[in-house]
């Protein structure tokens, strides 16, 4: 199901809306790039946000391997650039702009690079860029996160782990990403009886909102190894309890899985002793949110990862995992790789152009095997490149290399 969730194959018009007066001047139109390498037989529009900080930098270069993949697979991309995050804060006074949300859900897909900054940092929460991001989830309904991390053997020295432990660790992440504490009301600033202010946030989830997750969760095992573990914090959050309810529940339609239930603080652990052990984990919003991050740093990199945010109808919302590094911005020291692999996943589970997505895969692999490295995994013996080479490397190895070649 994680890869069906939805297959937008809707031909890309060229005559598609352009964003009203307010963004019009710096919001460009949509922009088909044609490549002559095969006659294009299959169009779509994607919505391309840059953000923030290395943002523009690494979908400028997911942005040609998508093209340049596409042309040898006969499809043709329409492209739109639109402000969101920090950008849009600057340009618009809000963070995500009707405009951009608008673009966004009119897309076959949606690729965004990073948002935040200190620049924003001290903002109101209405203010803030983050603000926009769960806005733009919650717009787009995309309810599933899925984050692979994966230890590529290129790059087991990179890790922080020992090797014996980092070597052979493939894992998805499947993290519930509309629902639960981040979303969940009451919440807000109040005071208590003794007259003292308070925070207060709610972790909360509806039965269907789990049960969707959990068949996400399934269907991605089913398509893995076979084995889901559940996080949760049952034995002390009602919350949890009556997600473990629910993923049973779930459980009976799937008898081929083999299921196991872990206490976050438990995986948080076991992820760092033992990752090999987990093939495919489903949890929460913020227990997902958290451990993902955590499983990208055995990787080595969280440079490296992608994610795909899958909803039941509609485009899907495609980003490294990574933040703007605003300390790096503008300095050709970012890796692309993390945003180059979420476009091949926004080719793969987005479009379902699966060779098109094995081409890019394949070409990442080519540029690891030929020791090129940005600064973030660089290690002695190999080449130490920036954004933009890194990005022309992988460019020469989308050409030469085939789908069969992907790893």
């Amino acid at each position: 199901m994680a890869a069906s969730l939805r297959f937008n194959g809707k031909p890309f018009g060229l005559q598609q809306q352009l964003p009203s007066k307010s963004l019009s001047k710096h919001a460009p139109k949509w922009v088909t790039i044609r490549c002559s390498a095969t006659a294009p037989t299959r169009r779509y529009s994607i919505t391309l946000l840059p953000g923030d900080g290395i943002g523009p930098e690494v979908i400028s270069v997911a942005k040609s391997a998508l093209v340049l993949a596409g042309s040898l697979e006969g499809i043709e991309f329409g492209f739109k650039e639109m402000p969101m995050g920090g950008a849009a804060l600057d340009l618009t006074g809000v963070p995500l702009p009707e405009e951009t949300l608008s673009s966004a859900k009119q897309s076959d897909a949606v690729l965004l690079g990073a948002i935040g900054g200190y620049k924003w940092d001290k903002n109101e929460k209405h203010l803030k860029p983050e603000t926009g991001l769960l806005q733009l989830r919650e717009g787009l309904k995309v309810f599933a996160n899925l984050r692979p991390a994966t230890v590529l053997p290129q790059l087991v020295e990179a890790s922080t782990l020992k090797k014996e432990v980092a070597e052979g660790v493939d894992l998805m992440v499947v993290r519930e990403l509309t629902g639960g504490i981040y979303f969940g009301k009451p919440r807000g600033f109040s005071k208590n009886e003794n007259g003292e202010e308070v925070g207060f946030n709610t972790e909360v989830y509806a039965a269907h909102e789990i049960d969707r997750i959990a068949r996400v969760a399934f269907e991605t095992a089913r398509k893995r190894r076979g084995k889901l573990c559940s996080v949760d914090k049952a034995n002390v959050l009602e919350a949890s309890m009556f997600w473990r309810k629910r993923v049973i529940a779930i459980a009976s339609e799937y008898p081929d899985i083999e299921l196991s239930h872990m206490y976050v603080d438990n995986a948080a652990m076991q992820l760092v002793r033992d990752p090999k052990q987990f093939d495919t984990i489903v949890t929460n919003n913020i227990f997902g949110d958290i451990l993902s991050d955590e499983a990208s740093m055995i990787t080595g990199s969280i440079g490296m990862l992608p994610s795909a945010s899958l909803g039941e109808s509609g485009p899907g919302l495609f980003e490294p995992i990574h933040g703007s590094a605003p300390d790096i911005a503008g300095q050709d020291k970012a890796n692309p790789l993390a945003t180059v692999l979420s476009a091949a996943m926004l080719l793969k589970y987005g479009l379902g152009e699966e060779k098109a997505a094995q081409r890019i895969e394949a070409a990442v692999m080519d540029a690891l095997n030929r020791g090129f490295r940005t600064g973030d995994i660089h290690s002695a013996g190999h080449k130490l490149v920036g954004c933009k080479e890194m990005g022309e490397e992988v460019m020469k190895s989308i050409e030469s290399k085939t789908p069969a070649a992907a790893v």
